[in-house]
């Protein structure tokens, strides 16, 4: 029986599925769409949901415990400031999970999780911007 054990260990260590998560929901909140493999993308999705709330919140109580589970300040910004004002009026249900067949190296179930109300030109900004920057130096 395995009543009472709530969560994939994903076999990994709990450092490093702390870790795991920790990239993926800043991933997830900057591109605001990510593809994984379907465990991941189920495991995640109540921690970005917390975090969405933290963001309705938006106090400094919230800001900072949102901060310690994000680790980049450029991931923290967007959350409070674009994310939580975005869902302001909604009850919940920020994330959506879709599956997408399955990895052609070890059959892995993939998936897309990308918010409800997303932003489609998010995906991939941060790297167009940077790449314009470069080109400008250059």
């Amino acid at each position: 029986m395995r009543h009472a054990r709530g969560y994939r260990r994903l076999n990994r260590t709990h450092e490093h599925r702390k870790a795991l998560f920790a990239n993926m929901a800043g991933s997830l909140i900057e591109h605001e769409q990510i593809k994984t493999t379907l465990p991941k993308a189920k495991e995640l999705r109540p921690i970005v949901e917390k975090l969405i709330t933290l963001g309705k919140r938006g106090d400094l109580h919230a800001r900072r415990q949102a901060a310690a589970q994000l680790k980049q300040d450029a991931h923290v910004a967007k959350l409070f400031e674009v994310l939580g004002p975005r869902y302001a009026e909604r009850k919940g249900g920020y994330i959506r999970v879709l599956k997408a067949g399955f990895r052609y190296g070890d059959m892995a179930p993939m998936a897309i999780i990308e918010f409800v109300d997303r932003d489609p030109a998010a995906k991939g900004a941060s790297d167009r911007a940077r790449l314009e920057a470069e080109e400008v130096e250059e």
